[in-house]
């Protein structure tokens, strides 16, 4: 006798799976409450994360260039903090010095 073989599952219920396993839910749990087996689901993870390029936990990975492009932006948003700190100390230094605040201060 050959064992039962049903239709495969609707793109659409593969996808909730996989949204339910990237959302925290155990594949072998989806199992014992759904028929697909916990492998299958666990297959499926895996395909739409690599197809979606995203890391075993879900993140989306970067590219090399967004990557590249990341690195110099905190550098350059560093910079912007320094260079914020340095005038903002100069402009309380130069309002105690002529004793007035200067324009556009919210005086903090």
């Amino acid at each position: 006798m050959m064992p039962k073989s049903r239709p495969p599952y609707s793109p659409e219920f593969r996808r909730q799976m996989v949204d339910l396993v990237l959302a925290g839910r155990d594949p072998d749990d989806l199992a014992r409450e759904f028929e697909p087996t916990g492998q299958s689901i666990r297959a499926w993870v895996a395909k739409t994360s690599q197809k979606e390029g995203r890391q075993g936990d879900g993140v989306v990975a970067l590219s090399a260039p967004d990557r590249d492009e990341l690195v110099r932006l905190r550098r350059e948003n560093k910079q912007l903090r320094l260079e914020r700190d340095i005038l903002s100390k100069a402009a309380a230094w130069f309002a105690r010095e002529t004793g007035t605040l200067p324009s556009g201060s919210s005086g903090s």
